[in-house]
């Protein structure tokens, strides 16, 4: 694949570029490194495409997964411990509740990376929740969100969300103080 479209969110690839250099080649060369047009695997059962090829998401996931784990990047899982207090009284938790995490895609000194070929409301919550997450556990001081670009996005299912789309939100949405780094890939085959 190759990275068509490049947006640094709080100064993510400045970051990257000065405190995590070898880290950040080693996803680039993740991205070159998975053959996307292998992945154009799923027959579509959509109306408005119905029988149409279509790039596989999950498919797609499993060979970024391969190629960050071959150059031991790890997944990352903190265990959530929800709190209790807020329920109303003569409400009480259910059980399970209990073994409940957050995980992170990939994990590398100090570097996380999420591949997001789903919805849209994944990307806004890896960039604006658990990115901040892992980074106030003292996981991750930086990130990287790979996501398709338009041009790939209309290859896929309906729904999944793009490069393009992303950037324009977080444009208009601006910086906060808890955000973090991260350096936003758009890829396409």
């Amino acid at each position: 694949m190759k990275i068509g479209g490049v947006y640094s969110f709080k100064d993510g690839k400045n970051v990257l570029e000065k405190r995590f250099a070898s880290e950040l080649e080693e996803v680039y060369d993740v991205i070159r490194a998975v053959d996307g047009a292998a992945h154009k695997t799923k027959r579509s059962q959509e109306k408005t495409m119905l029988g149409k090829m279509l790039y596989h998401p999950r498919s797609l996931n499993r060979a970024f997964a391969r190629e960050f784990e071959k150059r031991a990047w790890k997944k990352y899982k903190v265990l959530c411990d929800y709190p209790t207090e807020y329920y109303v009284e003569g409400h009480a938790p259910t059980n399970d509740l209990q073994g409940a995490y957050r995980e992170m895609d990939f994990v590398k000194n100090k570097v996380g990376v999420e591949v997001q070929f789903g919805k849209y409301a994944f990307m806004v919550y890896n960039v604006c929740a658990k990115m901040t997450i892992f980074h106030n556990e003292g996981i991750i001081d930086v990130g990287v969100e790979i996501v398709p670009l338009k041009e790939l996005a209309s290859e896929m299912s309906t729904g999944v969300s793009y490069f393009e789309q992303f950037v324009w939100d977080l444009e208009h949405r601006g910086v906060a103080d808890i955000d973090i780094p991260v350096l936003i890939l758009g890829v396409t085959i």
